[in-house]
């Protein structure tokens, strides 16, 4: 392959996730107030993937939340992104395990099955449960699924874990 046809797969590679004008606009019209270090444990990136996921249920190793699909996290396609599919399931796992008090947890592996896809709009049933903990470690099941119709959009798996040292502060 020549340098000419190294240059143009670039040139095509950068093409190809480069924001459209609609993105980016979009994207600078969002308003966030920064957080504020060891203050404010919200980020931007929480806040833009996570704003209005809902708690409907919760109880020691499980937990069901509501999630209406944002535009914000639609892909050219007009479908959730797999990235957005990834953070409720990296999210909503490490809630699982979450202790008040003690320091958070670290996923250490994720695995995730996309068995489906969801639009704009559509309302999602996100469900976790823990299926045990040793040591340290935890592991977590989360099942995404469109409310209204049922069906499984995702389906995954977290190993988190929480450094037994920094458990006595925050």
């Amino acid at each position: 392959m020549g340098i000419w046809e190294k240059a143009d797969m670039m040139e095509k590679a950068k093409e190809s996730v480069e924001a459209s004008k609609e993105e980016a606009e979009r994207v600078s019209s969002l308003s966030f107030t920064p957080h504020r270090l060891g203050v404010d444990l919200t980020t931007f990136y929480r806040y833009f993937s996570l704003r209005g996921i809902r708690v409907d249920s919760c109880r020691p190793g499980f937990i069901s939340c509501t999630f209406k699909i944002p535009p914000r996290l639609i892909d050219k396609n007009g479908n959730l992104g797999c990235g957005a599919i990834a953070t409720l399931v990296d999210e909503v796992g490490c809630a699982m395990s979450y202790v008040e008090g003690v320091a958070f947890n670290v996923t250490v592996d994720i695995s995730i099955s996309f068995l489906s896809t969801a639009k704009l709009h559509d309302e999602l049933e996100i469900t976790g449960r823990v299926l045990g903990k040793r040591g340290s470690y935890f592991g977590t099941s989360i099942v995404v699924k469109n409310k209204a119709s049922g069906e499984i959009i995702a389906e995954g798996r977290n190993s988190l874990y929480r450094n037994p040292i920094n458990n006595s502060k925050m």
